[in-house]
């Protein structure tokens, strides 16, 4: 009599997590610093917020830079600061002037926020915002990227931002291959631009990487030809310039 055969029963594959690329050596960084801010002191944009460091005026540009379209921020921008030129103004404002005032940028949410921060500063901190980190991820509508903004460009502090335009620019140039989205990658990129980040002209280097990414380095149509970058880009290097570019998500707060 044959004794029945058993299987053995196959193990199930685990998906393998994919380690992202290290970060770059000190000498990759003191380049890549070197050539955007020589990038940023010819063809940076002049822009508003730019001259100022007013806390309120930053968060105001900021928030309203959710709306990628600067052109039509910009007009908003001087008819904002003119109605409501400090955040006791817009803490007494009515909403629904707010609102009327914010249109037609859109996401009605966020002058609404606007407007939550301001009654909050006004209410705990004398109408100032503060710069420290935790106190400003407290305000209801203030991110990780939202706050590394205000304190390097309100605050002189050496903080690091990540959105759309900066995290394309990280990626390709460090990075070049993989998914890049998900946790694992924004967790990584984060990393990426604190690690890039330089201790002295903090606000002129975290501007240049918006700046590039917007204009040189653009989602659909980049630049590659004429980017100083180009030579240690590792997208350009695996791949043709038109097909650097990759579909993104708005600037998230």
């Amino acid at each position: 009599m044959k004794r029945p055969v058993t299987k053995t029963p196959r193990k199930k594959k685990t998906a393998r997590t994919k380690t992202p690329a290290p970060l770059p050596s000190s000498k990759d960084r003191q380049w890549f610093r070197r050539r955007l801010l020589q990038w940023y002191r010819k063809y940076g944009r002049d822009l508003p917020w730019r001259n100022t460091d007013d806390p309120y005026h930053i968060l105001v540009s900021e928030v309203m830079l959710q709306q990628p379209q600067v052109d039509r921020v910009l007009p908003k921008y001087h008819e904002w600061l003119g109605k409501y030129p400090s955040f006791a103004a817009l803490a007494e404002a009515r909403e629904r002037d707010v609102v009327k005032t914010w249109y037609p940028l859109g996401y009605n949410i966020r002058p609404r926020r606007l407007q939550s921060i301001a009654r909050e500063s006004v209410a705990k901190y004398g109408g100032e915002l503060p710069g420290d980190e935790a106190t400003l991820l407290s305000f209801k509508g203030i991110g990780p990227y939202t706050a590394g903004a205000v304190m390097s460009f309100a605050f002189g502090k050496r903080a690091a931002i990540l959105d759309t335009n900066v995290a394309r620019v990280l990626f390709r140039v460090f990075i070049g291959k993989g998914d890049h989205r998900g946790h694992t990658m924004d967790k990584h990129l984060w990393e990426l631009s604190r690690a890039v980040l330089p201790y002295k002209h903090v606000f002129d280097f975290n501007q240049a990487l918006m700046d590039f990414g917007a204009t040189l380095c653009s989602a659909r149509a980049p630049a590659c030809p004429r980017c100083p970058m180009k030579s240690k880009c590792q997208l350009v290097k695996r791949t043709t310039p038109a097909a650097a570019a990759r579909p993104t998500s708005r600037r998230t707060t």
